[in-house]
């Protein structure tokens, strides 16, 4: 049996759309239908978003945050970069945390932090076999939006959370590889007619998207394809939301989760 060299964790899985249960009956545990910031942990040490509840998150599920070494930033929107959370990740670290974010994302100066600046679309040795490469997303231009690709010991994982569709130069880009993991933006529930088109992706749209991917082999049959970056009041409880996605041949994400491969 091939032996895991990727493990994901979810330490949040929502949009910004947070229950006040999150402050006191769930302010020491994870719920299926009560989401944090999304945020995402690789192989223990490498963090995609660093919102307002990662430290919550953390505590929840009793991670060490020195071991944290490097941040992935898919964009500055406090909900997934908050300066203060940031600042305490690197406070507990005796070296340096390293910062990956887009090159023209405004961000203040944090003590034992360094950023490292991503030119879209290039690819950065992390550590030895570790690579990540941030690709456009048809997100708010002004929060420097990105989606990730990061390819650790030989597997591909496509991080595409607060982002609608995929922009033509992305879409082009990430056909060059199959990817073991996709995680896909999934804010809007399985309705037609949300507004919210231009930035986030529904089920519906979903739909459409998953046979394109397929079609062009961006999505193989050993794909993992997660569902994530959800808005509770935007769908139906979480056992329903999995019926559907079980449809489409997709997991949703819930905080907490964790999948090895």
């Amino acid at each position: 049996m091939e032996k895991a060299t990727l493990n994901i964790k979810f330490l949040g899985t929502c949009a910004c759309d947070f229950s006040q249960k999150l402050e006191n009956e769930y302010k020491d545990c994870f719920g299926l239908n009560e989401r944090r910031a999304s945020a995402m942990l690789i192989n223990g040490q490498y963090l995609i978003d660093a919102g307002m509840h990662i430290l919550d998150s953390m505590r929840i599920a009793e991670i060490d945050l020195a071991t944290v070494t490097d941040i992935f930033v898919t964009h500055t929107h406090s909900d997934h970069f908050d300066t203060f959370n940031v600042e305490r990740l690197a406070r507990n670290r005796k070296k340096t945390l390293r910062v990956w974010i887009r090159e023209d994302a405004s961000v203040p100066e944090i003590k034992n932090v360094e950023y490292k600046r991503m030119t879209p679309y290039v690819k950065y040795e992390v550590d030895d076999g570790v690579f990540i490469t941030g690709v456009l997303a048809n997100h708010d231009i002004e929060a420097a939006p990105q989606h990730l690709i990061a390819e650790i010991n030989g597997k591909t994982l496509f991080y595409g959370c607060d982002g609608a569709w995929l922009l033509t130069r992305t879409f082009n880009f990430i056909k060059r590889a199959e990817y073991d993991i996709m995680v896909l933006d999934a804010t809007v529930g399985d309705y037609l007619g949300d507004y919210r088109m231009g930035e986030h992706n529904s089920i519906p749209m979903l739909r459409v998207m998953l046979p394109s991917l397929k079609t062009e082999k961006i999505i193989t049959d050993k794909t993992k394809v997660i569902f994530s970056h959800i808005a509770p009041s935007l769908h139906k409880p979480h056992a329903e939301i999995v019926r559907t996605a079980e449809q489409m041949g997709a997991i949703v994400a819930y905080d907490g989760m964790e999948l090895s491969i």
